[in-house]
């Protein structure tokens, strides 16, 4: 194998398009292992990379992180994994890192883990962010304790349908925000025992009729933005808030709230690992973990039905630009 197929992007912003090329095959280092990629997932950090919204791999680039495929070769130093064993990661296309949207990729074997065998490839590849994502936020941040009233925020988005999950296995009682009925039944499908219609309750409404007016000793913000004051009122006193990215709009934040109630607020961003390489181990115990959940029946992906091959990445980002999906968007080659 001299050459693979890859789908890059020599620019990004607005127009940014991917393109098929062929480039060279990778060469293992010690410690790396080289996945045949059956499927990638689109997370909105994807997206903001092509878009140039957050910063991304030097161009020309390959992008996306999440992966499941099947290992193919493994290089010197890696005794977890041989030839032939199915994976999944969250292992490339941020900074320094190239990407998934190829036949092969090239991953640090810390970041990998063997996929949930009752999962299909399609499926573990939508889990990988933000099974990490919501581990760090609720087990590791807010370190969720069993019965314990925990508030999500979003709880059908692509991190919060599986914080539902976590957080009901970790024996919580859990209460969303959703939109619709349709979207309340999901969630309770989910795991959710107690639904909030955002858009028809007010916060100080739903603090009263769900904790007696006590506050929710967990409040997991995956909105952000002008949210984020809405999980400061609605957490209790000495609780504790997590929130994954407050958005432009709360470069200032009011914390008086926050000081007055004594609540300890934590920040999370998956992608530190991935960029400064510290701490990679941990992304894949996670995902060892979430195996056994979702092998257990207790986690599972929602998945949106629209499928694209990579030949369609630039129909998949069009399709999450027009916010018409429901579920992770999921690519094949």
């Amino acid at each position: 194998m001299k050459t693979i197929k890859v789908y890059q992007t020599r620019a990004y912003g607005p127009e940014a398009r991917f393109e098929l090329v062929e480039i060279p095959a990778p060469k293992l280092s010690s410690g790396q292992i080289l996945i045949e990629v059956k499927a990638t997932s689109l997370n909105p950090m994807d997206n903001k990379i092509l878009r140039h919204e957050l910063r991304g791999p030097e161009l020309p680039a390959i992008l996306h992180g999440d992966v499941s495929g099947v290992v193919s070769a493994v290089g010197p130093n890696v005794d977890d994994f041989i030839v032939g064993n199915e994976v999944y990661a969250c292992a490339g296309g941020f900074i320094g890192t190239s990407g998934v949207l190829a036949e092969f990729m090239v991953a640090d074997v810390r970041l990998v883990a063997r996929k949930p065998s009752s999962l299909s490839f399609i499926e573990s590849a939508a889990l990988p962010l933000v099974v990490i994502t919501a581990w760090e936020s609720l087990i590791d941040s807010a370190k969720i304790l069993e019965g314990e009233h925990v508030l999500i925020h979003g709880g059908i988005g692509g991190v919060g349908h599986v914080a539902v999950q976590l957080a009901k296995a970790k024996g919580a009682r859990v209460a969303t925000t959703v939109s619709s009925k349709e979207a309340a039944k999901m969630a309770r499908n989910f795991g959710a025992d107690d639904i909030i219609y955002y858009r028809d309750e007010t916060v100080e409404n739903y603090v009263q009729r769900l904790t007696n007016n006590n506050g929710f000793d967990v409040v997991y913000d995956t909105v952000g933005g002008p949210n984020f004051e809405n999980s400061l009122q609605a957490v209790r006193t000495y609780g504790r808030v997590v929130t994954v990215f407050t958005g432009p709009e709360a470069t200032v934040l009011d914390l008086k709230t926050a000081f007055f109630k004594g609540v300890s607020i934590h920040t999370q961003n998956m992608s530190i690992p991935l960029i400064t390489g510290k701490g990679r181990e941990h992304h894949g115990t996670i995902l060892k973990e979430a195996a056994k959940l979702a092998d257990a029946g207790k986690l599972k992906p929602l998945i949106d039905p629209h499928h694209f091959t990579f030949a369609e990445a630039n129909e998949a980002h069009a399709f999450f630009e027009s916010k018409k999906y429901l579920g992770k968007i999921v690519l094949t080659p």
